[in-house]
C-alpha cells in the first residue's frame, strides 16, 4: 500500500560547466554544455530520504583544491545556498531529522553531501561501494575519497539487485550498471497515481534515452544500453515518467521545491 502523505522534491546542486561528449559518447565534442545537478527529497509517513546529496560545500570556495582534475571536465558553479543541507533547511528539515541516503551510485557530484547527515542510513549497491574503493576502479577521479571515508560501518546499507525501501512499493531502487559497475535508478509510486523513473546517470539525457547513446563517462557501454532498455520497460509497466539525470532542458520542465509532487 502506498501512503498518502508522500511527498517528492526535486531539487539541483547548482551546474556543471561541461562540453557535451562528456553526455553523449562520442557526440558533441567540443560543445558547451551547462547541466543541472539534480538531488531529491522525499518526506513519507515521518521518514524524510535523500535520493543523492549533490555537491560537496567545498566546491563552492575551491572546487579543484576538493575535485582535482575534475574539475577540468565538469566545472562546478555552486553556492552556499545550492548545498544540501542549506536546501533541506529551507524545507524545514535539519540534517538529523534525514532517515534514509537512497544513493544511485558514489560520484562526486551525487554522494559529495553523505558527510553531513551521520545519523542517516546510507542505502547503495554493494557494488557500487567495493567498486568506489577498489583499486582495480577506472574512474579514480570521479570517486572523491575525502567524501566517501570516515563514515560509520553502522551507517553503511550494502544491497544487491532490487530494494523498497518501505515495503510499500513508493520508493524503490534497481539496478541500472553501465555508467558505474553498481549504478541503482528509482520508481516513485505517489499515493495521487503519478509515477516517476528518476534515472540517476544511467541516462545523463533525454538523447542517451531515446537514441541508446551512452554516457560520455560509461564504465560499459554496452552494459549501459542494456539498462536503458530497462529503465524503458520500467517506466512502460508503471506508466512511469521518466528523470533523466542530468538534462539542462528537460529538467527545467518539473517542478522545483519547494513545490513538491504527491
Amino acid at each position: 500500500m502506498i501512503m498518502s502523505q508522500t511527498r517528492l522534491y526535486f531539487l539541483s546542486s547548482g551546474v556543471l560547466e561541461s562540453e557535451k561528449h562528456y553526455f553523449t559518447l562520442n557526440r558533441g565534442q567540443g560543445e558547451a554544455f551547462t547541466v543541472p545537478v539534480p538531488f531529491f527529497f522525499v518526506e513519507h509517513d515521518g521518514a524524510r530520504v535523500l535520493l543523492d546529496t549533490g555537491n560537496s560545500i567545498k566546491v563552492c570556495a575551491n572546487p579543484r583544491e576538493h575535485w582535482g582534475s575534475a574539475v577540468d571536465a565538469y566545472y562546478p558553479r555552486m553556492g552556499p545556498s545550492d548545498y544540501v543541507v542549506n536546501q533541506l533547511a529551507a524545507l524545514g528539515c535539519a540534517p538529523e531529522a534525514v532517515t534514509h541516503i537512497v544513493l544511485s551510485h558514489l560520484h562526486l557530484d551525487h554522494a559529495g553531501g553523505i558527510k553531513s547527515f551521520p545519523g542517516a542510513r546510507l542505502v547503495v549497491q554493494q557494488r557500487e561501494y567495493d567498486w568506489a574503493f577498489s583499486e582495480a576502479n577506472t574512474q579514480h577521479g570521479a570517486y572523491i575519497q575525502a567524501d566517501l571515508t570516515g563514515i560509520a560501518a553502522r551507517q553503511w546499507l550494502c544491497i544487491d539487485g532490487e530494494f523498497d525501501l518501505f515495503g510499500d512499493g513508493s520508493v524503490c531502487a534497481f539496478p541500472t550498471p553501465g555508467h558505474t559497475p553498481g549504478h541503482q535508478s528509482f520508481l516513485i509510486r505517489l499515493a495521487s497515481g503519478k509515477r516517476f523513473v528518476l534515472t540517476g546517470d544511467a541516462c545523463y539525457t533525454t538523447e542517451n534515452l531515446e537514441e541508446d547513446i551512452p554516457p560520455g563517462l560509461v564504465w560499459d557501454a554496452e552494459t549501459s544500453r542494456a539498462s536503458m532498455q530497462a529503465i524503458r520497460r520500467i517506466a512502460r509497466e508503471n506508466g512511469a515518467e521518466v528523470i533523466v539525470g542530468h538534462d539542462p532542458v528537460a529538467w527545467g520542465a518539473w517542478r522545483h521545491a519547494p513545490a513538491f509532487y504527491s
